[in-house]
């Protein structure tokens, strides 16, 4: 995959839509202001994003928008929850849901020495 390009297919004109209203209630003018408080790379502040990112994104503000009584933006303790954090978790999680055989055969294909425990 290139730099600055997607990977999916993009977000249909309506989910798009539907996530700059989104935006716009919870208090930006456009994608390009929110994207720091919302953790959103230079291309989704161009309003180009996948139909993953775009969902992903819509499910985040609605439930931020339901819950925002109880604690601030960020963990228990109010620390600010950045994208690469963010990312880091969604790769945790696409990896624990991994077979164990599809990752040892990733990596031998990388040089990696893969033994069972």
């Amino acid at each position: 995959m290139s730099f600055g390009q997607s990977s999916g297919p993009p977000a249909s004109a309506k989910q798009v839509q539907y996530l700059l209203a989104l935006v716009n209630k919870a208090g930006h003018t456009s994608f390009r202001d929110a994207r720091g408080p919302l953790g959103l790379t230079q291309r989704q502040a161009g309003g180009k994003f996948t139909g993953s990112e775009a969902s992903a994104l819509i499910d985040r503000l609605l439930s931020e928008g339901e819950g925002d009584d109880d604690a601030g933006p960020g963990g228990p303790d109010g620390a600010q929850v950045t994208a690469a954090d963010r990312l880091d978790a969604e790769r945790l999680d696409i990896l624990r849901g991994m077979p164990a055989g599809l990752l040892a055969g990733e990596l031998e294909q990388r040089g990696w020495t893969v033994t069972a425990p």
